[in-house]
């Protein structure tokens, strides 16, 4: 379906895609055939899902309008081009609308990263269910197809972090016609074109990387593969598990099966994933004339434009099947890369634009280092159904090789214009080490400083959870980039990130990674705490508490408390942790840690600053309107006694009573 596409094809113009009915006007379009709604505001740069998608039906010949974080509490804005022809394309945006707005504590955060200015409050709870509807009410009888990671992952009955519930598709809530899940470059291409030659929704359900849901009365595809119901995992924890093994079995997109799953009297349908595209598709969808900028209306920065304006996508996939990471899930674990040429021809036109500084701030994609690397043996990856390519051991039919990489990295720091190239994505260590010379390369021209790296524990059974590598394999990459460093004359340091409150881990765990951290001179400046996104195999392990490959139980910190413990051991050289880390290590039995021992965490006695957060916590506890305080009087005037024949009426006007009687009504 991509395979025609060009930026030169028609329609394909550098400006931004119109996102008013004037701007439609003004490319002499009356109307659009593509709506396409989404929760970020409008960014045209190919990092962004309403870019490349606008992007490459705008290049297959169709007219796109971009819907923008719409008010949803009317449908007004979705009459803002009139009606149009083909279809609505609805999506939350970059992210998961619940995770875009809460924490890890369930508590609101406090902006945006897709917003501008990073504003709060752009986008609904759930955004998908809110567009896809308004969309219907708008205009009833044009098909409304969701997709993005939010519907993605949500396709089939899930657990609901922030409602602590499992709910079903959101196919049967959100009531869209049909959801594309994966990365949707074919599949949009493929439903503009059929729907243009006559075909209608309904037909489309033999497309691959699509889910629907049947109606009451129409039969269950006999090739599909028959889930637990949704009444089964939402009861059952061990359905739940089941379902979920199930599921994440059939992700290889040449082996996979259809599946069935009922909900009451209905059928949700996933077929089949989509087939990887291949690296000319690649290169035609980041070779399309995308602005690379904001939309010209926005006049506030908008953050995650800002963090990566000047950074080149050169893969996507990731074969780790990390047990709390959505990328797999998404994106899929069969590596697709740019070719060479196509990579160095946006470094090029990067460098030519006058904002550019000379550094791409990163070049890589859902890793930094498995570009180009794929299964050796084709018949082999045909039929293989594991979940990660690369634990627990490194497959050894992967192929490793980083010199591809290499020769992209050194052909871009070469581009004009540019000074330096960074490697910001997430590096792959396990896979970095078989490679002496790519540590080399990394540590003399691509850090700048600082190199981010995602051990993510230290606890083998944790890691084992996460299916991530041994904690020595952390600490060899380490020695080994800073002795490369040492001889590229460079101070560089490696900044790791862990992550608290991952099933299996406990305050024990917690407490020997807390050790390692002071003992190899680590002060995580940020603290990662585990969230339990939709799909995921460890969210299942979060929601049933055991695993759903080996049915074996796992350790889950559920409440709030424990989690909190978890965060500040993690911290434990902050002053205000003091308390919390304490509660921890005497919980834990582990009174060695407190004192003045090279292991200690803590001192015995706590610091100044840690009595001064002690105090503010208890006084915040007792601060607030706990009383009935009169409308229109401020705080600390002394209040008039106002007398019932002053106001006409008394405190309850209408009462009956010995000295009150009736009035008639």
């Amino acid at each position: 379906m991509l395979a025609m596409l060009s930026p030169s094809s028609p329609g394909a113009t550098h400006a931004a895609l119109p996102t008013t009915a004037a701007e439609m006007k003004q490319r002499g379009w009356d109307a659009v055939d593509v709506v396409f709604v989404t929760g970020d505001a409008y960014i045209d740069h190919p990092s962004f899902a309403m870019a490349i998608l606008g992007r490459i039906l705008d290049a297959a010949g169709f007219r796109v309008g971009i819907l923008s974080q719409p008010d949803w509490h009317s449908a007004e804005d979705w009459t803002r081009f009139g009606r149009p022809r083909l279809f609505f394309g609805v999506s939350a945006g970059n992210m998961d609308s619940m995770i875009n707005h809460y924490t890890a504590n369930r508590k609101v955060r406090n902006d945006d990263a897709y917003s501008p200015g990073g504003r709060i409050g752009l986008r609904p709870d759930r955004a998908t269910l809110s567009y896809c509807q308004r969309a219907r009410e708008a205009y009833r009888q044009v098909p409304v197809i969701a997709g993005g990671v939010e519907a993605s992952l949500r396709r089939l009955a899930h657990y609901d972090y922030w409602s602590d519930t499992v709910r079903r598709s959101i196919l049967l809530d959100c009531k869209a016609d049909l959801v594309v899940y994966g990365m949707g470059e074919e599949g949009i291409v493929e439903i503009a074109r059929r729907l243009q030659a006559g075909e209608t929704v309904r037909d489309l359900r033999d497309m691959r990387g699509v889910a629907f849901a049947l109606g009451a009365s129409e039969a269950t595809p006999d090739d599909a593969l028959t889930l637990p119901s949704f009444e089964e995992v939402r009861d059952d924890t061990l359905a739940f598990a089941e379902a979920t093994k199930i599921i994440h079995n059939e992700t290889n997109p040449y082996n996979a099966r259809r599946l069935a799953q009922r909900h009451d009297r209905r059928v949700v349908v996933c077929n089949r994933p989509a087939l990887p595209i291949s690296q000319p598709a690649m290169d035609r969808i980041y070779g399309l004339p995308y602005t690379r900028r904001p939309h010209p209306t926005y006049t506030e920065p908008i953050p995650a434009f800002e963090m990566i304006k000047d950074s080149v996508t050169i893969m996507r996939g990731c074969f780790g099947g990390c047990t709390f990471c959505s990328i797999t899930t998404h994106q899929g674990r069969i590596i697709q890369s740019r070719s060479k040429q196509s990579i160095v021809n946006e470094v090029r036109a990067l460098a030519r634009d006058p904002e550019f500084k000379g550094t791409v701030s990163d070049i890589g994609g859902p890793t930094a280092n498995m570009y180009e690397m794929k299964c050796t043996k084709p018949e082999v990856e045909a039929i293989c159904r594991r979940q990660s390519c690369v634990h627990p051991t490194i497959c050894k039919l992967l192929g490793t090789d980083h010199d591809p990489l290499i020769e992209v990295m050194e052909a871009a720091r070469q581009a004009p214009g540019v000074k330096k190239v960074l490697v910001a994505s997430g590096l792959r260590m396990d896979l970095a080490q078989r490679s002496p010379r790519y540590i080399r390369e990394l540590s003399r021209h691509h850090v700048g400083g600082h190199l981010k790296v995602a051990p993510e524990h230290t606890d083998p059974e944790v890691l084992a959870r996460m299916r991530k590598p041994s904690g020595d394999d952390f600490e060899q990459f380490a020695s080994t980039f800073e002795a490369e460093s040492k001889k590229a004359g460079k101070q560089q340091y490696i900044v790791p990130y862990f992550i608290a409150s991952h099933p299996g881990s406990d305050l024990h765990a917690m407490i020997d990674l807390a050790v390692f951290l002071k003992r190899g001179g680590y002060r995580p400046d940020q603290v990662q705490d585990f969230i339990p996104a939709p799909f995921d195999v460890a969210t299942a392990m979060y929601h049933t508490g055991i695993d759903p490959f080996t049915k074996k139980p796992v350790f889950i910190a559920k409440h709030l408390r424990d989690r909190k413990l978890q965060r500040a051991l993690m911290q434990f050289f902050k002053p205000e942790n003091y308390v919390e880390v304490r509660r921890a290590l005497l919980k834990a039995g582990r009174s060695d840690l407190i004192g003045s021992g090279c292991d200690a965490l803590i001192p015995s006695k706590p610091p100044r600053e840690a009595v001064a957060r002690r105090r503010e916590q208890a006084n915040a506890q007792f601060t607030g309107e706990y009383v009935h305080t009169v409308p229109g009087v401020e705080r600390g005037t002394p209040s008039k006694r106002q007398s019932r024949h002053e106001s006409g009426s008394g405190y309850r006007p209408n009462r009956t009573s010995a000295t009150t009687p009736r009035t008639s009504r």
